[in-house]
């Protein structure tokens, strides 16, 4: 039999659901020819052998650099169960087959390799690379399941990047500790190849905030009665341009009260002839969402804060499954995937009362369309919405 091991037990259910045949048991799936089980993300971290780890009492500059010759590794506590769980799966003697089926990436591939590693795996490994969970998808997938050859490039890339951010990590942390404890006491200062330059961006932005200096402006606002009511106007210079020296200049501020009161004086009581123009405009629909562009939306809309956005997005994949996996900087969907978006219209069409006449319209679509498959309407091979190459390890929300 083949183990497949995915990087999420929703993955493992979603494999099995695709492929047919299996009996569920507590932490695995089995049939004929598969047994499905699956990580909770990173299982393992890389450590220094005990040997060469130097203890928190000796940071210090001359203990520098730690480059220890191989690297451990060790089991992430709070996961430990399931990493017990797959081993027990990897040493039966009748799994003679390793899949991985982790996401569709670098990450993906390092959870897997250090699995297979630490549990000193002997057996063949395959790679199902799949960046839609539809079950067609996954039943191509397994049809053409790449081979361990293929992948190693990734691998490496993977074992690269997570050994480099360990020695960037305990270096740059020990180094820094040693400065700031130079005059006595232990002042632990954590660097990280992605936590330092981010700190960075945030001190950069407060040091600009704390230097602010306000300064008065002046606005002109006006009301005119007309014929049809009454509204306001709002001066503004029509020569007005931007200037990067000149950040906070717009093209309705003046800074100087007596330019504002020359204007009112100048308009007071005045007749004034109003020209309005209309002219219809047309733009491109916004890109779907990646969860950045989502936590922006839900702060402008809602006041949600990005770990509140975060958080609700997170229970509506995992606990409610009406949306996809959230985490993930794409905004593109996979190009098989007009299937899974024709029949999500037609459950808006048929079950929400909100949505039901746009996703009408949206299968309707243009009837003198050529292009247009029936039934589908609009929703068409796109760049803009439906582009593999632009997806990494998860597709748009």
């Amino acid at each position: 039999k083949a183990l497949i091991i995915a990087e999420k037990p929703s993955v493992a259910n979603d494999i099995a659901k695709a492929l047919g045949g299996f009996t569920k048991y507590e932490d695995y799936f089995e049939s004929d020819d598969f047994v499905i089980s699956s990580a909770v993300g990173h299982l393992l971290e890389i450590a220094a052998p005990e040997e060469f780890d130097v203890k928190r009492g000796k940071w210090s500059f001359a203990n520098l650099p730690v480059v220890p010759p191989y690297f451990d590794l060790r089991p992430i506590a709070k996961t430990e169960s399931r990493l017990k769980v797959l081993q027990k799966l990897i040493k039966r003697k009748d799994i003679n087959q390793l899949i991985n089926a982790c996401d569709a990436g670098r990450e993906g591939e390092l959870i897997f390799r250090l699995i297979a590693q630490h549990a000193k795996a002997p057996q063949a490994i395959k790679r199902l690379w799949l960046q839609s969970m539809t079950p067609a998808a996954i039943r191509d997938g397994f049809a053409s399941l790449r081979s361990d050859a293929d992948m190693q490039p990734l691998a490496d890339a993977a074992r690269c990047r997570s050994e480099a951010d360990w020695m960037v990590g305990i270096n740059g942390t020990r180094a820094m500790t040693a400065f700031n404890s130079k005059s006595g006491g232990f002042f632990l200062t954590t660097v990280g190849r992605v936590q330092t330059p981010t700190l960075s961006i945030v001190v950069e932005r407060e040091e600009l905030i704390r230097k602010f200096v306000s300064k008065d402006y002046w606005e002109v606002k006006a009301e005119f009665i007309a014929a049809a009511g009454v509204y306001e106007g709002r001066w503004f210079d029509p020569k007005f341009k931007k200037d990067v020296a000149a950040p906070d200049a717009r093209e309705n501020r003046l800074w100087s009260e007596a330019a504002a009161q020359s204007i009112v004086a100048a308009c007071r009581d005045k007749k004034a002839s109003v020209k309005e123009e209309a002219k219809p405009a047309t733009q491109l629909a916004p890109q779907l969402f990646d969860l950045t562009s989502l936590q922006r939306e839900a702060n402008a809309r809602f006041g949600f804060s990005a770990k509140n956005t975060l958080g609700l997005a997170q229970a509506l994949y995992e606990r409610h499954k009406v949306l996809t996996y959230p985490r993930t900087d794409a905004k593109a969907l996979p190009e098989d995937y007009l299937d899974t978006v024709k029949q999500t219209m037609e459950n808006l069409a048929e079950n929400s009362s909100e949505y039901r006449p746009f996703a009408k319209q949206i299968l309707q679509g243009d009837p003198k369309d050529p292009k247009a498959k029936a039934g589908y309407g609009w929703i068409k091979p796109n760049k803009r919405i439906f582009d593999n190459s632009k997806i990494s390890d998860h597709f748009a929300i």
